[in-house]
């Protein structure tokens, strides 16, 4: 009997066993989702940087402004000329003049009362009221339109934040020149912009949309939930790899960008 359970054993060792392949990791890079340089798109003298290294931004913040006395003298004399209101109005006091004069003369024209050059006169001098009414409505509009473009110069001169984020980097201050250099650098962080090398064998098994856990080294550590944006659909022939990109959701800035990482898919590969 001894001799017969140690042979069972011994077969049961034998057999072939079945193991279930769990999926890979792969390493990964932790990016900002866009790093931007901020410049200012007219030249000027900066009178003033709001912002320094490390400050949060939110999209359309100011964060720098030109010297601007000019523009703002351009704005006031420009709002003056719009609301001018006298030629428009002493326009439309001529043209009902001369709607009343014509319809008098009209009048009088018709009982043979005046010749038909004063009914021609006073025809003439209500069509010149209606044009001069004209022209003072198209020289208001005119000036509304250079009002526009003034404050339009103006706001040029305040630079605003294009998206919300973390500033990396002040390069010029209040008191320099501002041209085409950069002022300020701003990452934005939220979301974060995972890049993962996959191997040639998981083409068509990692999908846009596709959800994958992210795994940032230590010390920040743990497992975040990342979605699959973009999959390159040319492989490096050198390496046999492709590329794939995911986007991490970071709304209370807890994880920094410039991380390495390990990515798993729900897939294990072939």
């Amino acid at each position: 009997m001894r001799r017969v359970l140690v042979m069972l054993v011994a077969g049961a060792l034998l057999l072939p066993t079945t193991t279930v392949a769990q999926p890979s990791t792969y390493e990964c890079l932790i990016y900002p989702y866009v790093h931007v340089a901020v410049s200012s798109p007219v030249e000027g003298l900066l009178e003033r940087v709001l912002v320094d290294r490390g400050d949060l931004v939110r999209e359309q913040d100011v964060i720098a402004t030109l010297e601007s006395s000019v523009e703002k003298a351009a704005v006031l004399q420009a709002r003056a000329r719009a609301e001018i209101e006298s030629a428009l109005k002493s326009n439309q006091v001529r043209l009902d003049f001369g709607v009343r004069r014509f319809q008098r003369t009209d009048e009088m024209y018709k009982k043979d009362l005046v010749p038909l050059k004063e009914l021609d006169e006073a025809e003439t001098t209500k069509l010149l009221a209606e044009l001069g009414v004209l022209e003072a409505q198209e020289n208001r509009r005119i000036a509304e339109m250079d009002l526009e473009r003034a404050g339009a110069l103006l706001k040029l001169r305040t630079i605003y934040s294009p998206v919300t984020g973390v500033v990396t980097e002040r390069m010029l201050a209040p008191g320099e020149f501002a041209k085409q250099a950069p002022i300020v650098k701003i990452a934005q962080i939220h979301p974060l912009r995972i890049e993962v090398l996959l191997p040639v064998t998981m083409v068509g098994r990692v999908t846009v949309g596709m959800r994958a856990e992210v795994m940032p080294e230590v010390p920040v550590g743990g497992t975040h939930i990342a979605k699959v944006s973009v999959v390159d659909r040319v492989v490096d022939a050198a390496s046999g790899t492709f590329g794939v990109r995911l986007d991490l959701p970071n709304p209370d800035y807890k994880l920094p960008a410039g991380l390495k990482c390990r990515v798993r898919f729900p897939v294990a590969p072939r």
